[in-house]
């Protein structure tokens, strides 16, 4: 039986490699689109602690205070 990491080397990858978005070293294909799971986790954590937040614009019809019933 042939290791599981040698006959994942021998497969042409379908998307082409892209930079790590943290550190901007090739991407690995266990860790995609990171290079590894360090740089995975700290986008993770990003995420958890709300580091990475949509801005809002609150438009004049929310901002009236006043429901249609």
């Amino acid at each position: 039986m042939t290791d599981n990491k040698n006959s994942m080397a021998n497969v042409t990858p379908l998307r082409p490699t892209r930079p790590c978005p943290e550190c901007k070293r090739p991407s690995q294909r266990e860790h995609y689109p990171f290079c590894s799971s360090r740089c995975r986790n700290v986008d993770l954590n990003r995420w958890l602690t709300g580091a990475y937040v949509l801005p809002a614009v609150e438009s004049s019809e929310d901002s009236d205070g006043e429901e249609d019933m």
